[in-house]
């Protein structure tokens, strides 16, 4: 197999399944009509409901929902071979993720841009939706946890990202006062935004940021010592970034990785596709490769993993993402200006993701065996030790490097500020929308407990609490021990938004036959989820306080799970009839 054959099929089947099953679920699921006023224009006040251009809604939704998943998801994902990794990204890309994406942002559109934990809560009983809540906050807390690790990793084995990230978000800044506050000129101010930014690069190549001589080194002390100054500096930031008003950092940043991102794609896909390289990763190792970590007291250890039932505790959003459906019900739905655009945001904006997660793939098959040494019949159980998210810069740095003929330095340092472009957008991301659950849960009892809701509902102390809890279980724990018991609760709040969808469409828009197509791809992922979850806590070491913290948030979650999914099967049960919102 070769990188050209891999990325134009990714683009082929994307391109067929756009304008065949989305446009079908498009027309006989949503039944989209363009003259139904969106929320966007119903419920305009100009500050969460302004209807966008549907390039920039694409722009925004794509970079808030590509977090690190669709990269560091499928690098680890390697251990099985290239090709089950890969399958998987398609099939659940296409069947799954997309389906999930579209359903949730429409959903939310047709209940005034409403969460989906509001609509499940709607749908099924009050008691699901304060569930559904409180199931969110842990599943977010654990994405806090993952994406700090990720990126605190990152800016410290690149100290050239590390300062070009922080110039980033300096730019973002001046970008946002340009645009809100001398509102000069939208087209002048991103020129301006996109220069700075070149700039930012190429001073993060010539002073990179070190704290600590030698912390490049994952192995050594001074590297801990760096990820450690990383975690703090992170948590500081997200504090911020999650309690400032939009404009000023989230708005014009997100704007911008929107560019960073696009580039990305577009460099690197060319790069591999003109190249034509073959693959010389194997194809299939075991399926049962080592994959998960736990830890022992002995330090961390990887566990023969099945692929079935672990596979979605690995892929997450290259493939389907729970965390997806708060974004598209959060903010995406009160930005859309016409039903007709929706296909094209969260339905390919899903498409996006795995195309991007089919590149990652490709790139470490290329040239994964001579940057990690791994001989073919010893990947199964070596590579998770030696390969991963840092395989995938290599690689993405080589393949730039052999067409293009651009440094190295300048392709890794390229590709760690595009990955830590993601981390950092659904790091801060999911910390604002942990407020909002954590205000939400506790903004219920301000009838009874009027002071203590005040404080606990004060934003900078709810993105206090998510931002340091979030912190303490990435501070010794690499991403390889969190990333499993994260995607397991992001995968099961995915489990859970399909099912609220498969209700929307069967009982409300009466979708008939098509209804299937929605809760079939539901039920068999929420049987895969709960079967990762039963395994992982069965299976997977894990001592001192991380037993506690990561298992004891799978065990919440595997309960909340089981109680929304006896909801969902009550609701099924009750006649059409009884849903009394208004079918499409």
């Amino acid at each position: 197999m070769n990188s050209a054959v891999i990325i134009l099929l990714a683009g082929a089947i994307y391109l067929g399944m756009y304008f065949t099953y989305g446009k079908a679920l498009q027309n006989k699921v949503v039944k989209a009509d363009p003259n139904r006023p969106t929320p966007a224009h119903r419920l305009y006040d100009g500050v969460d409901y302004v209807p966008a251009n549907p390039l920039v809604l694409y722009g925004h939704h794509f970079a808030s929902i590509a977090g690190a998943g669709p990269i560091v998801g499928p690098a680890v994902a390697m251990a099985w071979g290239w090709l089950p990794g890969l399958l998987w990204v398609w099939f659940g890309n296409v069947f799954i993720g997309a389906v999930h994406d579209y359903l949730a942002l429409m959903s939310s559109v047709r209940y005034d841009g409403k969460s989906v934990q509001w609509i499940a809560g709607k749908l099924m009983s009050k008691r699901t939706g304060v569930a559904f809540e409180v199931y969110i906050w842990f599943a977010l807390l654990l994405v806090v946890a993952a994406f700090v690790a990720v990126t605190a990793k990152l800016l410290t084995i690149t100290p050239q990202a590390a300062t070009a990230t922080l110039l980033f978000l300096v730019v973002a800044v001046i970008l946002g006062y340009l645009l809100y506050k001398v509102k000069i000129d939208f087209k002048v101010a991103t020129l301006i935004g996109i220069g700075l930014l070149i700039v930012a690069v190429w001073l993060g190549l010539k002073y990179p940021l070190v704290f600590v001589e030698g912390q490049t080194d994952t192995t050594s002390a001074a590297y801990t010592t760096a990820y450690h100054y990383w975690n703090i500096i992170l948590m500081v930031y997200i504090i911020i970034a999650a309690s400032l008003p939009v404009w000023i950092l989230l708005q014009p940043r997100d704007y911008l990785n929107a560019y960073v991102l696009w580039f990305g794609l577009i460099f690197g896909g060319v790069a591999f596709i003109l190249l034509a390289k073959n693959f010389t990763a194997p194809a299939f190792t075991s399926w049962s490769a080592h994959v998960v970590k736990g830890i022992t007291s002995e330090g961390t250890k990887a566990v023969p993993s099945p692929f079935w039932p672990t596979i979605p505790l690995i892929i997450a959003c290259g493939s389907l993402s729970g965390f997806h459906s708060l974004v598209g019900s959060g903010t995406t739905s009160k930005q859309l200006d016409n039903e007709l655009h929706g296909l094209m945001v969260g339905y390919g904006g899903m498409f996006t993701e795995g195309f991007l997660a089919t590149i990652v793939i490709t790139a470490i098959a290329v040239y994964g065996v001579g940057l990690t040494g791994i001989p073919a019949d010893k990947w199964a159980t070596e590579y998770i030790t030696k390969g991963g998210l840092g395989t995938f810069i290599g690689g993405y740095a080589k393949g730039v490097h052999d067409f293009y003929g651009v440094s190295e330095t300048f392709g890794k340092t390229f590709a760690t500020l595009w990955v830590s472009a993601f981390t950092l957008t659904s790091l801060d991301t999911a910390t604002r929308l942990g407020r909002f659950a954590w205000q939400e849960l506790f903004g219920m009892v301000t009838d009874t407990s009027k002071g203590i809701a005040k404080t606990l509902t004060n934003k900078w102390v709810a993105s206090i609490i998510i931002a340091g809890l979030g912190t303490y279980l990435a501070w010794g724990a690499g991403y390889k021990v969190i990333w499993p018991a994260f995607s397991a609760m992001n995968q099961m709040l995915a489990s859970i938004a399909m099912m609220t969808a498969a209700l929307w469409v069967a009982k409300v828009q009466r979708a008939g036959k098509w209804s299937w197509a929605v809760l079939i791809p539901a039920l068999f992922l929420w049987i895969t989820v709960t079967a990762a979850i039963i395994w992982y806590l069965i299976y997977v070491p894990m001592v001192g306080q991380y037993l506690i913290a990561v298992k004891g948030a799978l065990v919440v979650s595997l309960v909340l799970n089981l109680l929304l999914a006896w909801d969902f099967w009550v609701a099924w049960k009750r006649p059409t009839e009884e849903y009394t919102a208004s079918a499409a």
